[in-house]
């Protein structure tokens, strides 16, 4: 069963254990411990999709951090540019927002308009772009500009996040916004049909670029030395474009998801 959204918390929430992890004689300026980190993790999300419901996700949760190079969640990248309060990477990133249609709800799809045996699989892909993070008293600011080097949708995504990190006892709480901007190529794949599906007789449903905006909250405390918990609760406004598609349950506004997890530093 593929997952909405859980990549982005994956990814973000590995690098916040990281930059946040303390007591490492490893640390870089301004930067996360150098090393592994393992653990394990759960999210629970409310998939938008006809038919398909509430998810409940085991994840592993893998980071590595190098003197220039990392592996954060399914990003990998190349350090560029390290300096006090900013990052410049070169980075590589999974898409895993494809879906199998027999994981979707036959008779939904049918009141949606869309016959399942006339429909295609949406794979998944790889991204490359660039990284930037910038962060300070003011708060955190991340960037990300990427584009699908595999021709999965032939699309691109920029995204921008902005947290305000606080201490809560010897936790770290961490509300944040953002939105993510999909270009048409990717959102008409991911949410639209096909050529080859209108071809059979699917209806013909293509998407311009869009916007989906997101709010969010993460949580961090250390458990010892080694140990953290972390969490993440978010949810995500979905524009018209994607509320109208086929493929979408209808009366769908939003979707919400809740991750927590435990880490251990290596």
């Amino acid at each position: 069963m593929k997952k909405f959204l859980w990549p982005v918390l994956l990814s973000g929430l590995s690098f916040s254990a990281a930059a946040q992890t303390k007591g490492s004689d490893d640390e870089s300026p301004g930067g996360p411990p150098r090393g592994w980190q393992l653990g394990v993790a759960t999210l629970f999300s409310d998939s938008p999709y006809a038919g398909e419901g509430t998810r409940v996700i085991p994840i592993p949760l893998v980071t590595y951090t190098g003197e220039r190079f990392y592996f954060r969640g399914i990003t990998a990248g190349w350090t560029i540019l390290g300096l006090e309060g900013f990052e410049l990477s070169a980075i590589a990133k999974l898409r895993m927002d494809g879906f199998k249609i027999d994981d979707l709800g036959r008779g939904e799809l049918a009141r949606n308009g869309l016959d399942y045996r006339l429909l295609e699989d949406r794979d998944d892909g790889l991204d490359a772009g660039l990284g930037m993070k910038w962060s300070g008293a003011a708060g955190e600011l991340e960037l990300e500009l990427l584009a699908d080097v595999t021709d999965t949708s032939g699309g691109q995504e920029l995204s921008i996040q902005y947290g305000y990190p606080f201490e809560l006892g010897q936790a770290t709480v961490t509300p944040n916004v953002g939105v993510t901007w999909l270009s048409k190529d990717m959102a008409s794949y991911y949410y639209g049909t096909l050529d080859k599906e209108v071809a059979r007789g699917v209806v013909d449903y293509k998407l311009d670029a869009l916007a989906i905006p997101h709010i969010g909250v993460s949580f961090f405390r250390p458990l010892g030395e080694k140990w953290s918990v972390i969490g993440n609760a978010k949810y995500s406004r979905l524009p018209d474009e994607i509320e109208k598609s086929p493929f979408i349950e209808p009366d769908t506004r939003g979707t919400a998801s809740l991750f927590i997890g435990f880490s251990r530093r290596f």
